[in-house]
């Protein structure tokens, strides 16, 4: 099997890689649980040491504007973005490193024993598999808490990434982490089930669709492995009669259209009060229409193109069916042609009826649902009216009304009069059909260790 990275603002392919052959993937396994027998003996300090160095090529002018537009030749997103994207991830290199240490240090308990206390250790090769839309995010804010608990790290990234996937692996090591910490595997999706089968793999975790955290749920299942999910999201962005209705409006376009619109994260069902639904309205339409689409490589650039022709077909699937079935549309709506790749305008859908097949689908494009409400209690039962459950943004200066939406609102995160992001300090994670565990904060650096009780006499 040959795996294509290809460029989605022309169509064109970019490189071609073979996948790896089962043989040579249970010998990268076997190096990886090699390599965890002696990184599990390094100090804190030197892991926080190598994660510094990570964060230092990270954020090296050069390098950085290399390697985001890598990210943008493979998957199509603005080069603004990916140079935050580079960024942010020296972010996450340095929070593990600096707080790692005191995260993962014994706990005393008090019992009938003369000591007993909790340690926390490493448990060896952990499988990751990511998505592409953000190619090195993701990535990152997995291995930074994997690596500084201990763990070793085997990566299996989106088949249309793989020069960014091959290019983490060489941060890593160049960041002086020893050979076979942190590998990157070139393969298909059916053999990670081999992966995770392996008896030297001990856990894994999945960013991506529903169908694959399913997949990789049953294989883990199957053999008894601790999994972490972060899927799907189709965050609700609530506006109500208190809210500062400009900086809603510029929230909302931002939190809609980071990353063209493909993020698990991006505010994706606009739910406004009915009193001032009017205003909001006439405004999100007027921002949509003032977005630049085209080359992401342009920093002038808003949207860019989808990732894939498959996702920009889908998105206007839904887009038509949606019209069809009783939404109406505002603004776009169709396939932007002045370019060859796979643009989408930026859309707005009014009102998808609850009969209609997509009102309870997640959007991952340049797609706006707008819903209209008469007070916050339909607000809030329309909000949890999805089966996913990621994050929530509400924008109210009451404070009723907050203590409410924050107590009432089905969903991992809830920002209050800010967008829904994931940050280095906060566990971030779902419900529902959106996935369970957590990563991110210090949660996220407990998920893949042994919390080892000691009781001692």
């Amino acid at each position: 099997m040959s795996i294509t990275s290809t460029n989605p603002a022309t169509g064109q392919q970019l490189k071609t890689f073979s996948a790896l052959s089962n043989e040579i993937l249970q010998i990268k396994i076997l190096e990886a649980d090699r390599a965890f027998q002696k990184y599990r003996q390094t100090t804190w300090a030197q892991r926080s040491a190598w994660l510094h160095r990570a964060a230092e090529l990270l954020r090296d002018e050069q390098q950085s504007l290399a390697w985001a537009k890598l990210m943008t030749l493979e998957m199509g997103k603005p080069i603004e973005q990916a140079i935050a994207e580079v960024q942010k991830c020296a972010s996450v290199c340095e929070y593990y490193a600096d707080h790692g240490a005191e995260f993962l240090a014994p706990e005393k308990c008090s019992t009938d024993a003369s000591e007993s206390w909790l340690e926390y250790q490493p448990l060896g090769a952990i499988l990751a598999v990511m998505p592409w839309n953000f190619p090195f995010w993701q990535v990152f804010r997995f291995a930074a808490p994997t690596l500084m608990a201990g763990n070793v790290a085997l990566l299996k990234h989106a088949s249309n990434v793989p020069q960014c996937a091959i290019t983490i692996e060489e941060i890593f090591l160049k960041a002086g982490f020893p050979p076979g910490v942190f590998q990157t595997l070139l393969i298909s999706a059916p053999q990670v089930e081999l992966v995770i089968s392996a008896p030297q793999v001990k856990a894994a975790t999945l960013t991506g669709s529903e169908p694959a955290g399913i997949s990789l749920a049953q294989a883990a299942g199957k053999v008894l492995k601790k999994t972490v999910l972060e899927l799907g999201g189709s965050d609700p962005f609530i506006v109500t009669t208190s809210a500062d209705l400009d900086e809603a409006v510029a929230v909302a376009v931002k939190a809609r259209m980071l990353n063209n619109g493909q993020s698990c994260i991006a505010a994706k069902r606009f739910i406004v009060v009915e009193s001032i639904a009017a205003a909001f309205t006439s405004k999100f339409v007027q921002a949509f229409s003032q977005l630049q689409i085209g080359d992401p490589l342009d920093k002038q650039t808003n949207v860019g193109p989808l990732a894939t022709l498959a996702g920009c077909a889908e998105i206007d699937r839904q887009v038509q069916a949606s019209i069809t079935g009783g939404a109406e549309c505002l603004i776009g709506g169709k396939k932007w042609s002045e370019l060859p790749g796979y643009f989408y305008e930026p859309t707005i859908l009014k009102n998808i009826p609850p009969t209609c097949a997509t009102y309870r689908d997640e959007f991952f494009g340049p797609v706006a649902l707008l819903f209209t409400v008469s007070d916050l209690d339909e607000a809030i039962a329309l909000a949890n009216d999805s089966p996913f459950g990621l994050g929530a943004s509400a924008w109210t200066q009451d404070a009723a009304e907050q203590q409410r939406l924050i107590r009432e609102l089905e969903s991992g995160a809830v920002f209050i009069n800010g967008m829904v992001k994931s940050d280095p300090r906060l566990p971030f994670g779902g419900i529902k059909r959106s996935g369970y565990g957590r990563e991110l904060g210090r949660p996220g650096i407990l998920e893949f260790v042994n919390i080892k009780t000691i009781w001692v006499k």
